[in-house]
């Protein structure tokens, strides 16, 4: 640790020394890298899919081949005729044939009545029928999702003109999210986002004042956009999901707050012993330098872990968590100090010597756990953490899935042909079909004949048209009654993989890649904990001790399960998702983002917990300042939006409940020294001259920076 700390001390000093180079350095940095990052995004997966598993191969061969469908799902046309018309009329028939040739452009795939004469496609009364539309739309990333965009308004407004006597809608997957993305939040939803946003800037009024509670806003940029610079050029080399993108700058932000409240602190304590302007920003950063770098290099360590494993989206996580850690960090130790020189200490900084001495050591970590929150009641903690234990517990019931259709939007188009095929008797699982990609000898028909009586199973449709056709294979469509993250819907995907056993058939289609995600990804989160753990621990006791290592480590663990059953049970099973903006229960919890929130709770508990080595230390009320960010940003109709906004916003701010709660329970007294110190080290470095041209003030040469002072910091 006194290595370590020694280092990261004559950083600090080298940075206020230089402090111009230093700002221009971070400067070319946000600039620069800005620039690089956003040319270059598309390098990262924009997909948000298990790639390498079985349905993500046969999404990817089918993609190649039609050019539709695969991952995408398709568009759902809904027609239903006038009282007195049958859907089974040839006229009727002839009529949706047309009108869907004429409202979709060439090489689409479609299949309805008309190309089928399959009596699943129409509803008991025959009025209503349905028609699957797949526009060609390439890969699911950015650009094939605004190709689906443009041919839903085509085959709306195409089909109502040809259709005119019917009542036709467009729904699907995709125009219901897109709706949900363009509804506007209702009154109160308005006023909450709002109250957010003005809680979170007075809470960093609160503690940095005004002008410096700009620091933790440029710490937070100049890191992320290191960071991110960073996993995009590796994207190059390697395959890293767009997630990333949400995950780097909500750290970076959690832990700039973090870590300029500290700086901020111990700066003006070192102005209210009466230290000349020079020289605190130096003796501040040395108070944060030890405990910084300390956090920064476990959760490193640990995040790095989960780049061991085969699964992308683990991989992803990991590398972006450590790259973000470490450039927050490394921004905190050389920016922070090097722009708080140019800060002028004002009267309001010089306060009473025994508050300023009570704050730097609270934010030093020098306090027992008891005297961090010394009025705290203890049974606002026990009830704390029994929440904490029974969210922790609620995590092992997380369906990890799209949402349901009908929790997506509460109106417009695509909510209105939703609720047109529910009520005509058609099952929610038609919005996301199965595609079997038969290769060449193998006969379509004898393939979907076996699909179509798998359980779960609606209808399976072997098309003639040339669409469903490319260079000897084929294109059999399987429409199941549930919905991917349903159990029948997930029971069905499964024995549909195994009935055409032996044929050389892949299973594709939309909810494919759900099925992936739990049994390539989730099955590996148990062992992808355990390394976190082991390597976070390893570093911690190694920097600490193996008491606060442990303690840190079962705090970052509880963390990240308490995160995943706060969103079980806020959206999963829905009984404040109203609140939230969402229409009902989701069902199911967006695959990637437990995987994300739980690294983040994962990460923040365990930098909290080395960073005090006794429990926290942020002044109270900083804990907030991330969730409420986000809720101010996440809250509104657009559903998976809010649950990423509630599962970042929930990593924080259950890390900081946790820690405060068992901060305020009684401590047992250690003994003296079985801690290794997190205060530098007097004589750690040799005195290094200041710069002569760069220093801004300038040191007389051979001037010495005391590193640690027994009469104002030992207390």
């Amino acid at each position: 640790m006194r290595r370590v700390e020694r280092y990261a001390v004559g950083l600090v000093r080298r940075s206020v020394g230089h402090r111009r180079l230093v700002c221009l350095l971070w400067l070319a940095v946000l600039l620069a890298g800005g620039a690089a990052t956003a040319a270059n995004l598309g390098r990262l997966d924009q997909s948000f899919t298990a790639s390498g598993q079985d349905g993500s191969r046969a999404n990817a061969a089918i993609t190649e081949r039609y050019g539709a469908g695969a991952g995408v799902a398709p568009l759902v046309a809904v027609v239903t005729w006038p009282a007195g018309t049958s859907g089974r009329s040839a006229g009727a028939v002839a009529s949706l044939k047309s009108g869907l040739t004429a409202a979709t452009a060439p090489g689409t795939r479609v299949l309805s009545y008309a190309d089928t004469g399959d009596a699943a496609f129409l509803s008991p009364d025959g009025r209503t029928t349905y028609a699957l539309v797949y526009p060609r739309s390439g890969k699911p990333d950015l650009a094939g999702l605004s190709a689906v965009r443009d041919a839903t308004e085509r085959l709306r407004t195409g089909l109502r003109a040809a259709l005119p006597q019917a009542r036709v809608e467009v729904t699907g997957v995709l125009p219901l999210q897109e709706d949900s993305a363009a509804s506007r939040p209702g009154l109160l939803l308005q006023l909450a986002r709002t109250a957010c946003a003005l809680a979170a800037g007075l809470l960093l009024l609160r503690t940095f004042r005004p002008l410096l509670s700009l620091l933790p806003l440029v710490l937070t940029a100049v890191s992320s956009v290191a960071a991110l610079t960073v996993v995009v050029a590796l994207a190059g080399s390697m395959e890293l999901s767009f997630f990333v993108v949400y995950l780097i700058p909500v750290t970076a932000l959690a832990l700039s707050v973090r870590r300029s409240a500290t700086l901020v602190t111990a700066w003006r304590a070192e102005l209210s012993h009466g230290r000349d302007t020079r020289l605190a920003p130096l003796l501040a950063g040395s108070v944060l330098a030890g405990p910084a770098t300390a956090g920064a290099l476990a959760g490193a360590a640990a995040l790095a872990g989960l780049a061991l494993f085969p699964a992308p989206f683990l991989r992803s996580v990991g590398i972006a968590g450590a790259t973000v850690c470490l450039t927050t960090t490394l921004a905190t130790l050389t920016l922070g100090p090097a722009l708080l020189s140019w800060a002028p200490g004002r009267p309001r900084e010089q306060r009473t010597g025994r508050r300023a001495r009570l704050q730097l050591a609270v934010y030093a970590g020098r306090l027992d756990a008891t005297a961090a929150l010394p009025h705290a009641p203890r049974l606002l903690a026990v009830t704390a953490l029994v929440a904490v234990a029974l969210l922790t517990g609620t995590a092992g019931f997380l369906t990890a899935g799209n949402p349901r259709a009908e929790a997506l939007v509460r109106g417009g188009p695509a909510r209105d042909g939703l609720d047109q095929l529910t009520a005509a008797g058609f099952p929610a699982g038609v919005l996301n079909p199965l595609e079997v990609l038969v290769p060449s000898g193998v006969d379509p028909a004898g393939v979907a004949s076996r699909a179509a009586r798998v359980p779960g199973v609606v209808t399976a449709a072997a098309p003639d048209a040339a669409a469903w056709h490319r260079g000897g294979t084929a294109l059999i469509a399987v429409v199941p009654s549930g919905e991917p993250m349903t159990g029948s819907g997930r029971r069905a995907m499964t024995d549909l993989r195994s009935a055409p056993a032996g044929t050389g058939t892949r299973i594709g289609g939309s909810g494919m890649p759900e099925l992936d995600l739990v049994q390539g990804v989730y099955r590996l989160v148990p062992f992808s904990l355990a390394v976190m753990a082991l390597l976070g621990f390893a570093v911690a006791a190694r920097l600490r001790s193996a008491g606060a290592a442990v303690r840190a480590v079962v705090c970052a663990l509880v963390s990240a399960l308490a995160v995943n059953g706060l969103l079980v049970l806020v959206w999963q099973y829905g009984p404040v998702a109203r609140l939230l903006g969402g229409v009902a229960a989701t069902g199911a919890v967006t695959g990637w983002i437990p995987l994300v929130a739980g690294a983040l709770a994962f990460l923040d508990a365990l930098d909290r917990s080395v960073t005090s080595g006794a429990g926290p230390r942020v002044r109270a009320g900083l804990g907030p300042v991330t969730a409420l960010s986000l809720l101010a940003i996440g809250l509104g109709p657009q559903v998976e939006l809010a649950i990423l906004a509630t599962g970042l916003g929930g990593a924080v701010l259950l890390s900081t409940v946790l820690l405060r709660a068992l901060a305020a329970l009684p401590a047992r007294p250690r003994p003296h020294g079985g801690e290794r110190s997190a205060e530098p080290v007097a004589g750690a470095l040799p005195a290094i001259p200041a710069s002569p041209y760069w220093s801004r003030p300038r040191l007389p040469l051979g001037h010495t920076i005391p590193l640690a002072e027994p009469s104002d910091h030992a207390q």
